[in-house]
Order: structure tokens, then C-alpha cells, then sequence
């Protein structure tokens, strides 16, 4: 069942009217409230916060691995702190999620990049020593991303968000092949704000450059998350496109980030579906925003990318997809990456 957050809330200088949200006696009765953030914005985002936290703890998320969850968890049952803000980027939001669910108590999200739905998703992506791993965690209890900073992260960081939630056009219709071949049962709500959120972005002619654009990027991001707290897995937000980028991942780690990714297994996917009007929308958006849509495009050959797409089942044992549908042997797998870039290149 949903619950939804205390606030949603997408301005400038969020981080510095954080102590606003938590003077709220639903987040902290006492006031015992530990803060975690990243190692390279630590110093900028506690100068920030002092004036409205005063003496709140802060604790340095050294990475975004199953260890710095645990040793923070720990860190948050010896302190009896009543809740934990994390204030960062992905990772940094992650390894809070995971380690205050360790501890037993609410968390706040404080996202200062806007590279996936991570924000508000029911799901740690953690680095462990077999490579990377998804674990199941509750949703934040308050959501705020503070434009400031999403301004000065990366650009391209930025831009992979856009990447991640218009993905979930894909993911829904694996979800519904799965219906349809499977029996598999279909939460309408969960796919409604799925497909809501990715349609947000889908229909803009802007991008990155405007606030408004990146409060609708914010939003979609976080309304996909909610769509897998409504369906109790990530099934409207993670498809076949997902387990691509799962492989990719596991076989090449470090070859792009987890937004631009999804929008690559996405278009191919859609390609896989012979879905022409969802492959022209998809790759059109992906090139408005100057995201990559070709393996090429991330620096994987045609012979990387087959590899990948022959591992991605084993990422999500027991998800059906057009992956899992379709069954192509490896020279079927190759034959149509090479379609795929003929169609899709520029």
C-alpha cells in the first residue's frame, strides 16, 4: 500500500530550509536528527545546514557500497537517532535508504542530482563485492531536490535522468507482455504514474537549460519511484531495458551511468518489438537531450552489446520481457544489434 510522503517539494536553496521540514514532529519528536552526505559536497552542505540544524550530526558517505550502508546503520542505532537525512546524489541517497532501514528509522531524501528515480524508489543499488546489487528498502518519508545544486552537478549526469524515466515506456510493456503471455497480475495505478511520469518529459520541447524543465524532470523521477512503492517491485520502471543495463554493469562496469543505459536498452528493446512509433519517440527524445541511443554511443561494440544482451535475463531471474519472449540465439542477438544500428544511427 502507498504511503505517501510528508512533502514533495522541487526549489532553490532546499538543502538550507531543511530544518524547517524537520522542526515537523511527525519526522523527529526530540529533534534527534543525523545527516548523511557525500564526500565531495560534505563541507558546502554542512556549511549550509548548520544555521538551520545547529549541532546534527553529520556523517561522510564514503561510496555507494553495501559496507558504507552497514557501517552507517550502525553508526545510526548506536547515536538512537529518531531519523537520518541524506543529502547527495545517487549514491549517497542510496546507501541512506539501506542503512536507515538497518536502523529502524524514517528517512529524508535531500537529492542534489537528478540522474535517476533512485530518489524515491523502493530499491538501494549497492556496489558489493560480486559487483551490484538491488535491495529493498521503504520510501523516503520526505522528498526534497534542491534545484541549486541539481544546476551545478554534471550536465550529462543531469541529463541521464531523462534517460531513466522515459524508459519506463518500455518497462510497462514488458510488464503487459507478461499479462498477455504469463498471467502476470498488472497494478493499473502503478503503471499509470509510471507511464505519466515518462509522458511529462516525453512531451517537453525544453531541456536541462530551463527550471521548469528540470521541476518536470524532478517530478517524473520521483512519481516513477512511487509507481514501485504502488506495485510493491520495480516491474513499471525496470524491464528489459533495466536487465541490459544490469549486464552491462556486471560484464563492463564503469561504461556509462545508470540513466543513460536505460534509455539505450529501452530504444533497442522497443526495436525488438518492432514498435516503430515507440522506437521514433524514443530515440527522438534520447537526441533531443543529447543522450546516447547506439551501443557506439557509450562505447560498447556491436560484440559487447550482443554479450550484454545474451546476460540480461539472469539479472532479473523470473521477469518476463521481450528478452525472455523472443529467446534469440546468439547470432539472432547479433543480427539484430546491427539492424538496430542501421535503423537508430544517425
Amino acid at each position: 500500500m502507498l504511503t505517501a510522503p510528508l512533502t514533495v517539494e522541487v526549489r532553490r536553496g532546499a538543502v538550507a530550509h531543511l530544518g524547517a521540514l524537520l522542526a515537523d514532529s511527525r519526522v523527529a519528536t526530540s529533534g534527534r536528527v543525523a545527516v548523511a552526505v557525500g564526500s565531495g559536497q560534505g563541507d558546502h552542505i554542512s556549511g549550509l545546514i548548520t544555521p538551520t540544524l545547529g549541532e546534527a550530526e553529520v556523517f561522510r558517505v564514503p561510496d555507494g557500497s553495501v559496507d558504507a550502508a552497514v557501517s552507517l546503520g550502525a553508526d545510526l542505532r548506536k547515536g538512537a537517532y529518531e531519523a537520518v537525512v541524506g543529502i547527495g546524489g545517487g549514491k549517497t541517497i542510496d546507501v541512506t535508504k539501506y542503512a536507515a532501514s538497518l536502523a529502524g528509522i524514517p528517512m529524508v531524501a535531500v537529492a542534489t542530482n537528478l540522474s535517476h528515480d533512485g530518489i524515491c524508489s523502493p530499491v538501494s543499488s549497492l556496489e558489493h563485492e560480486g559487483g551490484k546489487g538491488s535491495f529493498g528498502v521503504p520510501m523516503p518519508l520526505a522528498l526534497l531536490v534542491d534545484l541549486d545544486f541539481v544546476r551545478d552537478a554534471p550536465e550529462r549526469l543531469v541529463r541521464a535522468g531523462v534517460g531513466d524515466v522515459v524508459s519506463n515506456l518500455s518497462a510497462i510493456d514488458d510488464w503487459q507482455l507478461g499479462n498477455v503471455e504469463r498471467g502476470e497480475p498488472i497494478d493499473g495505478l502503478a503503471v499509470s504514474m509510471a507511464r505519466t511520469a515518462a509522458e511529462a518529459v516525453l512531451g517537453r520541447d525544453d531541456s536541462i537549460e530551463s527550471d521548469a524543465f528540470l521541476t518536470v524532470l524532478a517530478e517524473s523521477l520521483i512519481l516513477s519511484g512511487m509507481a514501485m512503492v504502488v506495485a510493491g517491485s520495480s516491474r513499471p520502471s525496470s524491464g528489459g531495458d533495466h536487465e541490459i543495463l544490469h549486464a552491462i554493469d556486471q560484464l563492463y562496469p564503469g561504461t556509462s551511468n545508470h540513466g543513460e543505459l536505460a534509455g539505450v536498452g529501452a530504444a533497442f528493446c522497443s526495436f525488438l518489438r518492432e514498435d516503430e512509433r515507440s522506437l521514433s519517440l524514443l530515440v527522438g527524445c534520447l537526441r533531443s537531450h543529447d543522450l546516447p541511443v547506439t551501443p557506439g554511443d557509450v562505447g560498447l561494440t556491436t560484440e559487447q552489446f550482443r554479450a550484454a544482451v545474451e546476460l540480461a535475463p539472469s539479472t532479473r531471474p523470473g521477469r518476463y520481457t521481450i528478452l525472455e519472449h523472443l529467446r534469440l540465439s546468439g547470432p539472432e542477438v547479433h543480427d539484430r544489434v546491427e539492424q538496430y544500428v542501421r535503423a537508430v544511427g544517425r
